[in-house]
This record gives C-alpha cells, structure tokens and sequence, in this order.
C-alpha cells in the first residue's frame, strides 16, 4: 500500500471483466451487452421530436448513456467504466432538478440544493441496500427507486405524475434485479442477464422523460 504522501495511480487503460457475457478482451467479447445499448440511443431518437425543452435535453443525455454504455462494453476499460456511468448521473441530477423545480415549483437555487442533497442521500442508504443479498455492485443504484417512490408521495396531488413515478421506480426495481443476476446466473445462463439491465433502463428512461413531458403539457394547459 502507497504512503499518503506518495499518492495513487490508476491505469485507466486497464481491462475490466465484470460481466458474465465476456469471456475475453475482444472488442466483441460482449456482444448482446454492447448492442443492446443501442435500445437507449433508438428511445431517445424516437422521442427527440415529440418532445421540447428540457425533455430535449434528457434525450440528450439518454443518447450519451447508449454511447457511453457501448464505449465500455467494447472497449472494457476503466476510463470507458467513467463514460458509462457519468452520464446516468447526470440524467438522475437533472432530472431531480427539473423535479424539484417544475413539481415542487421551488426556486431554482433551492432545486439545485435540493439536488445536491442526492449525495449525502445516497451517502446514507447505499449501505443499507448493500446488505440485501446478492445485490452486490448493483447496491450503488438501488437508492434511486427510492427516491423516485418519496417523489411519488410527495406528490400524490398530482396523481399522474405519481403514477408515473411509481411505474419507473417499479421497472428501475426489476432492472437492478436483472444486473444484480448477472453473475449469480451465469453458469446456467451463459449470456448473462445484463442485456435485460440496459433494455429495461432504457424502456424505464425513456418512460421518464415521457413523465416529465406529459406533466409539461398538463400545466401548459392549466394555464390557458
């Protein structure tokens, strides 16, 4: 172990095998898990021109998790791991954002504080979720349906958007099932069940920003 003073490396270039799927370090060890992340870029251009604003903006993102996602189960590196993961961050911030300010209509320095608030969130719950058995790594994203069914009850007065959430924490719920089986599975399904973790995020994904639209055109037409 380095001395704190000496600091600490990381070859972002090094291969990771995390994945029941890849079996070497080919661009094509991973062949359902790669291609499926083209389902995230095929929602998010099938919904980019029947929505505006800032669901554009989720579009956007949910195109770079697709890219990000492919990047890391092709080329397998630890920088790629950064480019997979980095843009779902950003899709859970900004849409907490947009949560906080068009739902709970609150300013937006307090929807960006509020925001903020996701990590000490996290912070807080990821080790108590980490205790479920066999979630294993999949425990960094079970706080989300969580929070997405505390959303939910906040905003039981607007009974469609409640619903929404309820339904996207519910796929989100089966979705981290599938990643968290990946491995457990594997001897007996050698292909793996993280092709179900990318086609059901980008199904609950899409359904999120689909939420969020709906509930745009709703208050649009409250205000005529």
């Amino acid at each position: 172990m380095k001395g704190l003073g000496q600091g600490v490396t990381m070859d972002w270039t090094a291969q990771v095998d995390g994945y029941c799927e890849r079996l070497g370090p080919g661009l094509w060890a991973e062949p359902l898990n790669a291609v499926s992340n083209l389902a995230f870029i095929a929602v998010a251009l099938w919904l980019w021109p029947r929505v505006g604003g800032a669901a554009r903006g989720l579009c956007a993102v949910l195109m770079a998790i697709g890219i990000g996602s492919g990047l890391f189960h092709t080329l397998a590196m630890r920088w790629a791991g950064v480019a997979d993961t980095l843009p779902i961050l950003v899709f859970v911030l900004a849409y907490i954002w947009l949560a906080n300010r068009d739902w709970l209509g609150w300013p937006r320095w307090a929807a960006a504080l509020g925001t903020a608030g996701f990590f000490p969130y996290a912070a807080a719950t990821l080790p108590l979720f980490a205790r479920i058995p066999g979630i294993g790594g999949s425990a960094g994203y079970a706080p989300i349906p969580l929070l997405l069914l505390i959303y939910a009850a906040i905003l039981r007065r607007r009974p469609q958007v409640a619903r929404g959430l309820v339904i996207g924490a519910a796929i989100l719920a089966l979705s981290i099932t599938a990643r968290a089986l990946d491995m457990p599975l594997c001897g007996r399904w050698p292909h793996g069940t993280h092709v179900a973790w990318h086609l059901l995020n980008a199904t609950m994904l899409g359904w999120m920003i689909v939420v969020y639209h709906r509930s745009r055109l709703e208050g649009a037409g409250r205000r005529r």
